[in-house]
């Protein structure tokens, strides 16, 4: 039996050192299994002479001493590590860089300010379904941004100031005066003079990756009562980052720390990180802002482990395989079958329902994952699927998106749906209740033509006859009843969804109706 393979990558960066565990599995599936953060604040203890002193750099060895024994712990058998701003930086980068390898035992890789902003774009891109935009990563003592278009980096730069060293030079106090953001805005500005670039494109969403970012997007989503706790692909408008910008630097210190959603290890430089953020996106012209959970880590990873994978399949349909590589549920013929039928009675309905393909993704993504609950436990397995679904990370999809998977997949009647829109409905469009019925209707109709999971029916086709019934004509090997049976068991609703009768003919029997 194969061992899962285990990896650590290992961020040094200017604010904390994190330590992530990722697995691979037989299937060359992937999930993150553990993460391990320290505080360093190194930024901050850089000294006059730009220098980081020889106790700082013991304290980085040790805790990379700690992180190895995690690694053992947990059976990683590979080890990646860089480091970023502070050291790169510091004027004993050299000096810091030899010790860490030599006294820890883990070979880091120093990265340049391109080799960052290139990773965290790597690592974004993968995990999010944008086209053009621009990207910034604000982390303890730099901030990249970078210019997209057609998913493809254009242009980048690595600026000298990231929320640490800014609070250090600006607020060691905690305290901000209209004075002092004018300040650290002033210095944004000035560093851009020399990209002309960055006002070059106005209009295109700004992709946010780091603690700051993040740490944004939880405090709106607490203020808001949001009811997804996913910050993944959370977008947030240029107003409410403008209340943020007008709130949190008026708050002391002390009542900062006990802001809903803001770790409290950040309280003191949250205030620098938006100025910069919030600068950065007037200058660029952005339309609004969208939180990215994927970043340095993710792309490190993805750079030596996944490049060289395929990449079949939308974004949405590679991560739901990635999910059945980690929990199979169902025979994988099954689930094939599955969706394609679905897709077939998509297509065929076209013209009554008239939804996009960003709909016809959804219902596709539901169908590979409708059994995914089995996993946690066969019995009551619908309300485990829509919870998994609802709750990981699907690369690609909006959290609209992301719930009408889950309703999709984990749907049993229509009586079940108005009590879901409720619980969802900042996130859920009204008109969705409708639509999760439809969509959850075609998968049962899928997955019942299956239902034995034998592929005992195959459907050649699907065709509306004179908008009055949904024909589909299957061919069947040897014994269809079982699918026969639940067919016609789904006949009432579907009439009362669609407004179609719905009627089968095999073209291996005699049976021809429902």
């Amino acid at each position: 039996m194969e061992i899962n393979r285990r990896i650590g990558i290992i961020d040094i960066g200017s604010n904390s050192i994190r330590l992530v565990v990722y697995e691979i599995n037989s299937l060359h599936a992937y999930r993150v299994i553990g993460e391990f953060k320290q505080s360093a604040r190194l930024s901050q203890k850089i000294g006059a002479d730009n220098t980081l002193p020889g106790d700082e750099i013991d304290r980085i060895v040790r805790m990379l001493r700690h992180f190895r024994e995690i690694c053992d712990a947990n059976g990683v058998s590979e080890i990646r590590a860089a480091a970023t701003a502070a050291i790169r930086n510091a004027a004993n980068s050299r000096q810091i860089m030899t010790a860490l390898r030599e006294q820890s035992g883990i070979d880091v890789r120093l990265l340049s300010g391109k080799d960052e902003a290139r990773i965290g774009f790597l690592g974004m891109i993968h995990s999010l379904d944008v086209e053009d935009g621009w990207l910034v990563d604000i982390g303890g003592g730099s901030t990249e941004i970078s210019l997209f278009l057609g998913r493809r980096l254009v242009s980048s730069v690595s600026f000298p100031f990231g929320a640490v060293n800014t609070t250090r030079n600006y607020a060691p106090d905690g305290h901000f005066s209209e004075d002092t953001l004018a300040k650290i805005r002033l210095m944004v500005r000035q560093a851009a003079i020399g990209e002309p670039w960055i006002r070059e494109h106005p209009g295109l969403p700004l992709i946010g990756l780091g603690g700051t970012i993040r740490n944004l997007g939880k405090i709106n989503q607490k203020k808001l009562k949001y009811s997804l706790p996913q910050t993944h692909n959370y977008p947030m408008s240029a107003q409410e980052m403008e209340e943020l910008m007008h709130w949190l630097p008026s708050l002391p210190a002390e009542k900062r720390k006990k802001v809903d959603g803001l770790s409290k290890d950040r309280h003191d430089i949250i205030v620098p990180g938006l100025t910069i953020l919030h600068t950065l996106f007037q200058l660029t012209g952005s339309s609004h802002y969208i939180v990215s959970g994927a970043g340095l880590r993710d792309g490190l990873f993805h750079e030596a482990y996944l490049a060289d994978r395929p990449a079949a399949g939308s974004m949405a349909e590679l991560s739901a395989r990635n999910m059945l590589g980690l929990h199979p549920c169902a025979p994988a013929a099954h689930l094939e079958l599955v969706a394609a039928n679905a897709a077939k009675l998509f297509d065929a309905l076209q013209e009554i329902h008239g939804y996009d393909s960003r709909i016809r993704g959804c219902l596709h993504t539901a169908a590979l994952l409708y059994r995914i609950g089995v996993s946690v436990n066969y019995y009551q397995f619908a309300k485990h699927s829509f919870y998994i679904i609802a709750h990981s990370r699907l690369d690609g999809l909006s959290h609209r998106e992301l719930l009408l998977c889950a309703a999709a997949a984990s749907y049993k009647t229509k009586n079940r749906v108005q009590p879901l829109y409720l619980q969802y409905k900042d996130i859920l469009l009204e008109t969705d209740v409708e639509l999760i019925v439809r969509l959850g209707t075609l998968l049962q109709l899928a997955a019942a033509l299956d239902c034995s999971e034998t592929q005992e029916l195959a459907m050649i086709e699907a065709r509306v006859n004179e908008n009055t019934e949904l024909q589909l004509l299957v061919h069947s090997k040897k014994d269809p009843s079982a699918e026969y049976r639940e067919i016609s068991s789904l006949a009432k609703d579907f009439k009362k969804v669609w407004g179609l009768k719905l009627t089968l003919q095999d073209e291996a029997s005699s049976f021809s109706t429902i």
